[in-house]
This record gives structure tokens, sequence and C-alpha cells, in this order.
């Protein structure tokens, strides 16, 4: 628990707020290769979107996968941000934590591709 106090609300604050949040987002997409890839790949898939002219349904399912993705992929690198802080050397249960970090990732792309696949698919092959 943190011993810092909340204070009174103010408007400044939570555009502060929104500053360090856009700070982290620069950082990820400067810094962190799979970030790069996750990008790539989304613009990708919107294109695909746009090409195939995709229903708004399918764009809500084909934003919300984008953004679980970035969301794990932006968690996964703070975890393994903290962890290379707090052990800069080899740890066996560092490892595990930053194995597990990865391992959502994985598991959100996988869902991901699924649900493009499912959405894309039947689409691309209307066209054949």
């Amino acid at each position: 628990m943190s011993s810092k106090k909340q204070g009174k609300f103010s408007w400044y604050g939570r555009v502060k707020s929104f500053a360090y949040a856009w700070q982290g987002i620069k950082y990820l997409c400067r810094e962190e290769h799979n970030f790069k890839i996750h990008i790539a790949v989304s613009v990708i898939v919107i294109a695909a979107g746009g090409l195939l002219n995709i229903s708004s349904g399918e764009w809500i399912s084909v934003v919300f996968a984008i953004g679980i993705v970035m969301m794990a992929e932006a968690f996964n690198s703070s975890v393994e941000a903290i962890s290379d802080f707090i052990s800069p050397g080899l740890d066996i249960q560092i490892k595990r934590i930053k194995d597990i970090a990865a391992a959502a990732v994985l598991i959100t792309a996988v869902m991901a591709a699924t649900v493009g696949l499912i959405i894309f698919i039947p689409k691309i092959i209307a066209l054949c």
C-alpha cells in the first residue's frame, strides 16, 4: 500500500496522468520490438478490415482483440522491466515470472488471431 495521499482532485493532475501514460506508449513504440510487431500486424489487419468492408460488429471484435494484445504486451514489458530492475542477474523465480507474463501475451495473440481468422477467412473465400 502506498502512503501517498490522494489529495484533492485537479484537472491539471489528470492531464499529467495522461502525459505519463503517453510517455509509456512512446517508450513501447520506440524500444519494445514485440510491440512494434504488434503495431505492424494491427495496421495490416485494419487495412484488411477496410478493404474487405467488415461490419461494425466485426470492427468491435477486431479493435478489442488488438487492444487486448497491446495491453498484454505493455503489462509484459512492465513486468520484464521491474524484474530486471529488482534482479539484474539470472534468477529462476524472476525467469518464471517473466515466462508467465510472456504467456499472457501469447494467449491474447492466439485469441486475436482466432478472431481474425473467424472474421477474415469467409470474406477472403467469398472473393475467390
